[in-house]
C-alpha cells in the first residue's frame, strides 16, 4: 500500500433543513479536524485521526457532497467505521449515502487560502 494521501468523496441525500445539518456537522465534527493535534475532544462522536482536510459542498436543496483527504489509505480505511457513527448521530436529518468514490491523490497543490475555514 502506498503512503500517498487518499481521498474519499461521498454524495448524500437528506431531509429537513440543510442549513441546520451543516451547522450540526460543523459544530460536532468539522471543528475537531481544525483542532487536531491539540489534544482529545470531548465530542460524543470522535473524528478519526489522519484527516488532512474536509469540505462539505451543498449541491442542491437536499443533496450534498463531502470531500475528505486522508494522510494515507490506511487512515481512510480506519475512518470508514467513524463515518458510520457520524451518520448515525445525524439520524434526525435522514442522511442517506447515495454514492462513494475513493482513490489515491496523485497531484496536490493549495494556496494558504485553502486553510481559511468556511462555516455555515
Amino acid at each position: 500500500m502506498s503512503d500517498r494521501k487518499s481521498v474519499m468523496i461521498r454524495r448524500y441525500r437528506m431531509e429537513g433543513s440543510m442549513d441546520e445539518l451543516m451547522r450540526t456537522v460543523d459544530v460536532q465534527f468539522a471543528r475537531q479536524i481544525e483542532a487536531m493535534g491539540g489534544g482529545a475532544s470531548a465530542a460524543a462522536v470522535q473524528v478519526p485521526p489522519g484527516i488532512v482536510s474536509y469540505q462539505a459542498v451543498r449541491t442542491g436543496p437536499d443533496t450534498l457532497l463531502t470531500i475528505t483527504v486522508f494522510e494515507s489509505a490506511v487512515h481512510l480505511e480506519r475512518a470508514q467505521q467513524g463515518a458510520r457513527q457520524i451518520r448515525e448521530s445525524l439520524a434526525a436529518f435522514a442522511v442517506e449515502e447515495v454514492d462513494t468514490i475513493s482513490g489515491e491523490v496523485v497531484i496536490s497543490r493549495a494556496t494558504s487560502a485553502a486553510l481559511d475555514p468556511v462555516r455555515p
